[in-house]
């Protein structure tokens, strides 16, 4: 069997809570994070989304996660940007960012986001399909966020005991390199690759010129590698990343009526995986439910892993909160040693102590 090398472990959790209890799925999400640092993970992302039962906004869900850990790595998949101000967003991933002493990793994407029909009106006004939707909307977000100044030397702000001259505040050093885009089509990936964004790729896809889900995503990493090799920048990221997320959901440690309930959640989404799926002909990994010998045999036989050293497990929905303390504590104990994760030294130090 082939040794993978994962080194980076990160989970993506929905943050899901009842209509009726949203701070007890909000808490929990949180006491979540706090149980991913406590097992060693390297990041712990949420999902950021409208209209649902879900985290709507990731900065604020954030900021509090910064406060209630110290040291694993804080994520957001993905902000849809076409609802957000390039600026208004800056500063408040910037304070976040500030907040948590330079540990989190943004997602972003770009094109019309989802409800448009439903919300465009609500975040812009009726003409709201003239909005820029496009890749430019990104950029000028990046741009935000770069500390270059405003106005022209000239430009000076005034505030009681202090004069600067104007940008963006607080200013995070650092975070543009820590600035991710969803892929999911060879369109997308080469934007990623030229603009030189880290890379989320899921466990869906677009299936451009084939039907394999493999096949796609394998092509969609070398288009973005080369366009990393052939776009240079001015203080670009020396070390642009790429993260691959699957559903994982080992039950070793579970009981039977939870054993049965994550078989039969795989179940019902089986069939998704068998073809391309709508207009835009969407690919879908299967999903990897069972013991930990059973997915470890799947994440070896994975191509896309042997290309990567980050592997993100994507937390199904609608699980409660002690059903993912068990899928995380079943994967990092016995899941992540056998595909080349290690515990950093200082949680080592920090078990032992």
């Amino acid at each position: 069997m082939t040794q993978l090398a994962i080194s980076h472990l990160a989970f993506l959790t929905p943050g899901n809570y009842p209509d009726d209890a949203p701070w007890q799925g909000l808490e929990e999400t949180l006491q979540l994070f706090e149980t991913g640092e406590r097992l060693g993970y390297n990041g712990a992302w949420v999902r950021q989304r409208h209209l649902e039962h879900g985290v709507s906004s990731a900065s604020t869900f954030l900021a509090a996660a910064s406060q209630r850990t110290k040291t694993i790595e804080l994520g957001t998949a993905v902000i849809q940007v076409g609802y957000e101000s390039p600026f208004r967003l800056a500063e408040d991933l910037s304070t976040v960012d500030v907040l948590s002493r330079g540990r989190l990793n943004v997602g972003l994407s770009a094109g019309q986001p989802a409800h448009a029909e439903l919300l465009g009106a609500e975040v812009f006004n009726e003409n709201w399909r003239n909005e820029d939707f496009s890749y430019n909307r990104v950029k000028r977000l990046i741009d935000n966020l770069s500390g270059r100044y405003l106005g022209d030397q000239e430009s000076f702000i005034e505030s009681p005991g202090n004069r600067q001259r104007p940008r963006l505040q607080p200013y995070a050093s650092g975070l543009t390199h820590r600035l991710w885009y969803g892929g999911g089509s060879l369109r997308s990936v080469k934007w990623a690759g030229e603009n030189n964004l880290n890379l989320l790729i899921g466990n869906l896809t677009s299936g451009e010129n084939t039907d394999d889900y493999y096949t796609a995503q394998l092509r969609q990493l070398e288009v973005y590698r080369a366009a990393l090799a052939t776009h240079h920048h001015a203080n670009a990221n020396p070390t642009p990343r790429i993260a691959r997320g699957r559903v994982i959901v080992p039950f070793d440690s579970a009981d039977a009526v939870t054993r049965r309930r994550y078989t039969d959640f795989a179940a019902s989404r089986h069939a998704r995986t068998l073809a391309p799926q709508g207009d835009r002909r969407t690919l879908f990994s299967p999903d990897l439910v069972g013991s930990a010998d059973q997915i470890l045999e799947q994440l070896h036989k994975d191509p896309l892993l042997h290309e990567l050293s980050e592997l993100r497990i994507e937390l199904p929905y609608e699980f409660n909160i002690e059903e993912y303390q068990q899928i995380l504590t079943d994967f990092i104990e016995l899941i992540a040693p056998e595909i080349g994760w290690k515990k950093a030294a200082s949680e080592l130090n920090q078990t032992a102590a």
